[in-house]
């Protein structure tokens, strides 16, 4: 069994440029490991640093100094084609504010990232299939977001994220829009992923959903606390 890290960082620092009040120090030498089929939750205040992490990890953004690794490849050594297609291939996103794309069905949301990944429509029936596992029949797959309730938005959204079947799911606040019955029926689907074998990160503020996680790694003034 493969023991390497699906997410590895190691002295991990993210300085942004200088402001009037001198250097935003966001990461301050993190250093972390994630082992493949985890769930984990990271947890903090508001600018403890948790989503300049999850930029890291999502290869959203590459570190001031230090190494993040992501399935062995050391994001800071890509070229933006390789960090593209690694965050395309190998990274789901799931977002408080769904980020669905207005102007597209819910069914044309989802088959989005299969049309930036082979440049060509879905023939195979994998995008109702998904859009199906996720409770959106066909009749609400035509819809657009704006005619699809919070919960639907963000059931279309979790599809979407599954469409390139990538091992590791980032989850940033996948409940905050949600009622509490709906924010359940969310955190039980994202768990029934992780028991299916994918690796689960989820930045939450909220602790009921925290219980869901395996581990919960707290970030404090850009550091694990």
């Amino acid at each position: 069994m493969d023991s390497t890290p699906v997410i590895a960082l190691e002295d991990v620092h993210k300085i942004y440029p200088p402001l009037l009040s001198g250097d935003v120090r966001a990461l301050d030498g993190i250093s972390l490991e994630i082992q493949r089929g985890e769930f984990v939750a990271i947890i903090g205040s508001s600018g403890s640093g948790k989503s300049t992490l999850m930029n890291q990890i999502g290869c959203l953004d590459v570190p001031t100094a230090g190494i993040v690794r992501i399935e062995g490849q050391d994001i800071g050594q890509l070229s933006d084609f390789d960090l593209t297609a690694l965050r395309r291939d190998s990274i789901g996103y799931i977002f408080q504010k769904f980020n669905l794309i207005p102007l597209l069905t819910a069914y044309e949301n989802v088959e989005y990232p299969l049309l930036l990944k082979d440049r060509t429509y879905d023939t195979s029936g994998r995008v109702q299939a998904l859009l199906d596992s996720v409770g959106i029949d066909a009749a609400l797959a035509a819809h657009r977001p704006s005619e699809l309730s919070g919960g639907q938005q963000q059931r279309v959204a979790i599809a979407r994220a599954l469409v390139n079947e990538p091992a590791i799911l980032l989850c940033d606040e996948p409940t905050g829009n949600l009622d509490s019955k709906t924010s359940t029926q969310i955190m039980e689907m994202l768990a029934r992923l992780n028991r299916e074998g994918r690796t689960v990160i989820m930045v939450t503020h909220d602790a009921e959903t925290t219980t869901y996680a395996d581990r919960i790694i707290r970030i404090q003034d850009g550091r694990v606390a």
